[in-house]
Formats: structure tokens, sequence, C-alpha cells
């Protein structure tokens, strides 16, 4: 009877620390190491069959025989006995099982030690998945936040430098538009001065007759180049109105290019009409000296030849090729102020 007591006491502790265990387990720690959890179950399972297994390997405390029956029927009235007196199972005054009593069994390699480690204590507190998937959205979105709020600012800066440069764009646009009122005032000016040379220069270096002045440009253009180059000075291509100018002009080219004989450009033309003749300012001819001599009698160009030069041998008037290169004879007016 004392060995069934010993085995009563020691199976019912066994399930009483693995009730308690499990219960603990179920309510703190709830499931979520349960791969460890596990593993020391197992390992306190082993360790009550150790304790107990003094009794079903050994047969110095039971009758001879009594090893070798058959322990179903007996294993199952020890279970019910024992859940029916977890708390009294062991009858007084009757020692527990000393360490010498138990056989010495040589542990395998790999098997659980005695000696368990301590486990660390869980907390009471155990933040959620959802928690920690919350505050990590609240923090980036604090983050995005204030990268907004970067922006925001980087933009109103922008802002405020784009209303300085279109300022500093406006202001320099006036001082442009001014600029450019100060450089046609100063071609203008330029103009005006190119002409009052032109008209000092040919009344200085010139032919004056009466009021006006002819001066000889000894450098070759075309009809339309000549009169623009004339009109530049401040004057017009030459255009003898009487017979005394007529003489006047051709006394003064013959020595300028004398001995030789070159041709000038005159300010008459019929480019508005075959046959009618008018001056560079627009005016109709009043005076005429073509060349007149039985082999060639002026003007014999018809359409082709429109403009009109002088002769320097003997002043008279030839009609040419109004692109064709030569020298011209300008005219100024002393009267107008320039």
């Amino acid at each position: 009877m004392k060995c069934l007591d010993h085995v009563f006491q020691y199976f019912c502790c066994g399930l009483g620390r693995f009730w308690i265990t499990s219960l603990w387990e179920a309510r703190w720690l709830g499931g979520k190491k349960a791969g460890r959890k596990e593993r020391e179950r197992e390992r306190e399972r082993e360790r009550e069959r150790e304790k107990c297994g003094w009794f079903f390997s050994s047969s110095s405390f039971l009758p001879s025989g009594v090893g070798r029956l058959k322990m179903g029927a007996v294993t199952t009235s020890l279970a019910l006995l024992c859940l029916c007196s977890l708390g009294s199972c062991v009858p007084a005054g009757t020692p527990p099982p000393t360490q010498a009593s138990q056989p010495d069994v040589k542990k395998a390699r790999g098997d659980v030690p005695d000696i368990l480690p301590v486990n660390e204590p869980e907390p009471t507190h155990l933040t959620s998945d959802f928690e920690n998937s919350y505050n990590y959205v609240l923090s980036r979105l604090a983050g995005m936040d204030q990268a907004i709020h970067k922006l925001n600012v980087g933009h109103y800066t922008l802002d405020v430098k784009v209303g300085q440069l279109m300022e500093h764009l406006s202001r320099m646009d006036a001082k442009v538009v001014e600029l450019e009122d100060k450089i046609r005032d100063v071609y203008q000016h330029s103009k005006d001065n190119r002409k009052q040379m032109g008209r000092l220069e040919g009344c200085q270096k010139g032919l004056r007759v009466g009021y006006k002045c002819y001066l000889v440009y000894n450098s070759y253009e075309d009809y339309a180049g000549a009169s623009r180059k004339c009109q530049e000075r401040g004057g017009r291509m030459a255009m003898p109105r009487d017979r005394r100018e007529q003489e006047a002009l051709a006394d003064y080219v013959k020595s300028f290019f004398h001995p030789g004989n070159w041709p000038v450009w005159l300010g008459v033309n019929d480019l508005s009409a075959e046959g009618q003749y008018i001056y560079d300012d627009g005016t109709r001819v009043s005076y005429f000296q073509w060349r007149k001599h039985f082999l060639s009698s002026q003007p014999d160009g018809g359409k082709r030849e429109n403009c009109v030069a002088m002769s320097s041998d003997d002043g008279d008037w030839w009609d040419h090729y109004c692109d064709r290169a030569m020298n011209y004879l300008c005219e100024f007016d002393d009267r107008v102020a320039l």
C-alpha cells in the first residue's frame, strides 16, 4: 500500500502541475509563443515520468510476479482515484521517496536536463500588431505632413522670388524702352549731323551756283544707290533746271575729270512712264541737254535705258541702264537749315 500511496502522490502532483501550467499559459500568454511553451510542457511531462518511473521500472517494491501483470485496469483506477483525491492523496506520516531509492537511469545524449533555464518575465501589457501598424501609419503621416509643409514654404518662397523677378523685368522693360528712345534720338541726330556735314562739305568743296551747291563723288553706284547716298548727305542728285546751271555743271565736271571722259549720274529719269522725264524730287524736267549727233542722237534706249547721265567732256545727256555703276553728282540747298 505504501508503494501505491507514493505512486498516487507523484502521479497526482504531476497532473496538478501540468494543469496549473496549462492554465497559466492559456490565461497570460494567449498562445503568442505556443512553440516555446509546447517545448516546456514536453519537458515537464518528461520530468514527471522520470519521477514516477522508479515504480514501473523496478520490481523491488512489488511482490514477485506483480511487475509482469497487465496494468490497464490498475492504471485506470489510479487515475480516477488521483482526480478524486488531488489534495489528500498522500497519507500522514508517509515519507516522500528519496533520491537514493530511485534507480539510477543513465540518460541518453540529447535528453532534457533536470535544471531548466528560468524564463524571463513576460510583459503584462503587450502591444498588438494593430497598434504597431497604427503607430507606423501615424508616423508616416506626420512625416508626409512635414514634407508637405516644407513644399508649401518652398512654393511660397518661389512665388516671392518670381514676383521680385517680374518686378525687375518690368523695370528693365521700361529702361529698355527708354534706351530705345534714346537710340532713336541719337540715330536721328546722327542723320541730321550727317546731312549737315554733307551740306557743309558740298558747299565748301564743291561748286556754288546761287543758293545751290554741287559736289562730284568719285565712287561707283547705280542710279538708286547714288540717289540714296545724296539723300543721306542731306541733298539730292543734281537737277539742272536752266541753261545757266547746265553750263556751270558741265564746266565743273569737265574740270574735275580732266583729261578723261567719265559720265556722272544726274537726277533725271523716266522710270514711271516712258518718255516722261522727271527730276529726282518728282517734278517734271524743264530743261534738256540731249546729245545731238547724226550717228547717235539721245535718247535712244527706249524702255531699256531710263536713267540720265552727263558726259564729262562736253556736258551732253545720255540715257543709260539704271543698274550701271558710275560716279554721281549731288546737289545741296544752302538755304535749308538742318
